[in-house]
């Protein structure tokens, strides 16, 4: 507070932003991964509602367009399926769970079993012209994309000024007799003044309340003799909730004036902070994210996704 203007802000620091984030590592094979291949797998659910994987011994993919086959009778947990697709290494979904795959044909593997000599192979044409190389090349290079990858955890932080939109005044009404009644009847006394002045510095819409009463009995000590109560102190406070931040000073003077003989605190907050703090939030994700792909480029790699997000407090 300034010469009696209201000037003071709150500073809304960005709960720090985790990002765990999937760098993929390039090898000299990945690049063949970005074509067609063929997986052999046993069809499965995912962790996502409604979501399905082929389970394959290079790895898990991620069925994008399971729908497409759904219909059919032999699509079902635990069967065994040739498909082939795509990987497409630039889509995201909720849980990351296997390599996405868009597959353009899924049919049921004849013989029940997947291939022993390879579950993924690289595809130029049709999957049936594949040959024994093509399946060891195209194995690696799609378990490449589902476990060559480095896991880069960075802090996003941001801090978002705004000025604050309500004001808490706490004063106090202390009172001391030598009979507990008379301290306490004194201070009810004054604390209702001290609450029916501030209420009407305060204006509509403002919240009063008391709290934090204490009666506390006062000793003398004498060497050799017991303490002896020699009279007792009633507190109470008188807590003012106000967005009328230009009548704080009022407020207070009134509550002196009424009674009130401490002035315990004045604080300045930010109720409706959602805006601030939303901007705060998206600064300190962009902030991660940035760290994260600068990671990734220095590693001779690339950010493929973020994978977990955590809200570190405020």
């Amino acid at each position: 507070m300034r010469g009696g203007d209201v000037l003071m802000c709150k500073t809304l620091k960005a709960a720090r932003v985790f990002a765990a984030a999937f760098l993929l590592a390039l090898a000299a094979h990945a690049a063949r991964a970005q074509g067609e291949i063929t997986v052999e797998g046993r069809l499965s659910r995912t962790v996502e509602s409604g979501g399905w994987l082929i389970s394959a011994d290079a790895g898990k993919y991620l069925i994008l367009n399971a729908r497409s086959f759904q219909r059919e009778t032999w699509f079902k947990e635990g069967a065994v399926v040739t498909a082939t697709g795509q990987v497409k290494t630039e889509t995201m979904t909720g849980y990351m769970e296997g390599a996405p795959f868009e597959a353009r044909t899924l049919r049921p593997r004849r013989g029940g079993a997947p291939n022993p000599n390879g579950d993924a192979a690289a595809s130029d044409g049709d999957a049936g012209n594949n040959t024994g190389t093509g399946n060891t090349q195209g194995a690696k290079a799609v378990a490449g994309l589902v476990r060559g990858t480095t896991r880069v955890v960075v802090t996003g932080e941001s801090t978002v000024q705004a000025q604050p939109d309500t004001a808490v005044v706490t004063v106090a009404v202390v009172t001391q007799n030598a009979s507990a009644s008379e301290a306490q009847a004194e201070n009810a006394s004054k604390t209702d003044a001290v609450v029916r002045a501030v209420k009407a510095a305060a204006g509509a819409g403002a919240e009063v309340k008391t709290g934090g009463y204490t009666l506390q009995p006062q000793y003398a000590y004498k060497e050799g003799s017991p303490p002896t109560i020699t009279s007792y102190v009633a507190r109470n406070a008188v807590n003012v909730t106000t967005g009328a931040l230009d009548r704080v000073g009022a407020i207070i003077d009134a509550a002196t004036r009424a009674g009130a003989n401490n002035v315990d605190g004045l604080a300045f907050t930010l109720r409706r902070d959602e805006s601030a703090r939303a901007q705060a939030l998206s600064a300190a994700t962009r902030d991660a994210t940035a760290k994260a792909r600068t990671v990734a480029e220095a590693l001779g790699g690339r950010l493929v996704r973020v994978i977990e997000v955590q809200e570190g407090g405020a």
